[in-house]
């Protein structure tokens, strides 16, 4: 299935953070696998060991687990462990596309309420992207 799990690097968990530890803990793990740092079959760490790494408790591993595994990024054997799914990469765009568009749909309610119109938030998500677009990639024009 793809060997011993490995470690897992996570961005360091934060309690004061605007999300759950746990859900921090299934956004890292979406990330690594919607940017193929872990590939289908790939075993990950038991709670235990993944909650060790992250001082947390077992239990909030377990829930992060447990989403994941709802939303088809993960699958549990018993007695084998938990791996990567074999549609993680797509379930895990899907997850990030729509969390994308709930930001997106706050983002504009919230420019909005400052009164900007339409033409001023296309402005603004323009130059949003465009700087967070590397030089060499942008459009000529």
């Amino acid at each position: 299935m793809g060997g011993a799990p490995r470690r897992l690097i996570l961005p360091p968990l934060s309690a004061a953070g605007p999300d759950s530890l746990y859900q921090q803990i299934v956004d890292g793990l979406t990330r690594e696998v919607s940017e193929g740092r872990l590939g289908a079959g790939a075993p990950l760490p038991s709670f235990r060991a993944l909650a060790e790494d992250l001082l947390v408790s077992v239990i909030t591993v377990k829930r992060a687990y447990e989403e994941l595994e709802r939303e088809g990024i993960i699958y549990r054997r018993q007695g084998l462990g938990t791996f990567v799914a074999h549609a993680a990469a797509d379930r895990s765009r899907e997850a990030k596309t729509a969390h994308a568009r709930e930001l997106l749909e706050r983002a504009v309610r919230e420019a909005g309420e400052a009164g900007l119109t339409r033409k001023d938030i296309v402005h603004l998500l323009n130059s949003v992207l465009d700087e967070g677009e590397p030089k060499h990639a942008r459009k000529r024009g």
